[in-house]
Parts: structure tokens; C-alpha cells; sequence
């Protein structure tokens, strides 16, 4: 899918998270290529196109280029129990422990806590030694949405 992203999110394998228009937004001559996406999906940049221009943007400090990108798979970390590949899987809720080094898997960006997701791949144990809530959890890939 083509869309424009600004210039410190072009580059291949950066992903990120589109939040829909921002009040910058009115009036800009490149609203039907730039506000294009889904809100609250992760995407991940698969290419810039060659040749693009560097457009002025209200939003971008260093304005937008054209690029492709792709919804994007997204790591977390679930309930253990009933947890393997091809079942669903949903998020347990937030978590006060920002300091967990499982805490970004337990709060990813691009799912919400009440969606129910496919689970595309078991990654392991989560990198956390211990959970401070006593959840048991395992890291999975979740596929893109549809």
C-alpha cells in the first residue's frame, strides 16, 4: 500500500503505529495519499519509492516521502495456557511495571487489550526472569490484521 510517511520513518523495517489525522492536517493538498491507513494498526515500511519527493508537511518537521508499507506483525506476550500457533490470543490488560523488560511485549503498540488476535508464531519465554503480577506468559508473533 503507498502512503507518506515523514522522512525519520522512511526507511525500510521501521514500523509504527497510524493515529489517524491530526488538526495539521486540514487543508494540505496531500490528504488522500497521506491519511489512507487504518487507525490504531501497525505498519511496517517495505520500501521507499525511488525518486520520491521530499514534500512539505505540517505534521513532519522534515516532511513526507512516499513509501509502501504493509500491517505489520506484532510481538506480545499472552497467557500461556492455550497459547500455540493458528489459535487466538488476547492481551491480559495493562501493567504498572514500566521498568519490566517485558512491559512494551505486555503494552505493544497496535493492539488493544479487549481485541482477540491470531496468533501467527510462539516466540518463547518472555525476556522478563519473573512476572511482578504472577501472570504466566509466553511471547508470540500475532498476525497482522486483516
Amino acid at each position: 500500500m503507498l502512503t507518506l510517511v515523514g522522512t525519520r520513518l522512511a526507511d525500510p523495517g521501521t514500523e509504527f503505529v497510524y493515529r489517524g489525522e491530526a488538526s495539521a492536517c486540514e487543508g494540505c493538498p496531500y490528504r488522500k495519499q497521506c491519511l489512507n491507513l487504518t487507525e490504531g494498526v501497525r505498519y511496517e515500511v517495505t520500501s521507499v519509492r525511488e525518486n520520491g519527493q521530499e514534500l512539505d508537511c505540517g505534521v513532519h518537521d522534515g516532511g513526507v516521502v512516499a513509501v509502501d508499507v504493509e500491517p505489520a506483525n506484532v510481538r506480545a506476550n499472552v497467557p500461556s495456557k492455550g497459547a500455540y500457533a493458528g489459535s487466538k490470543g488476547r492481551l491480559l490488560g495493562p501493567c504498572p511495571h514500566t521498568e519490566c523488560p517485558s512491559h512494551e511485549y505486555c503494552e505493544p503498540m497496535g493492539v488493544d487489550f479487549d481485541e482477540n488476535r491470531k496468533i501467527d508464531e510462539i516466540v518463547g519465554d518472555p525476556p522478563h526472569d519473573y512476572c511482578a503480577l504472577g501472570r504466566e506468559l509466553t511471547l508470540v508473533e500475532f498476525a497482522p490484521e486483516d
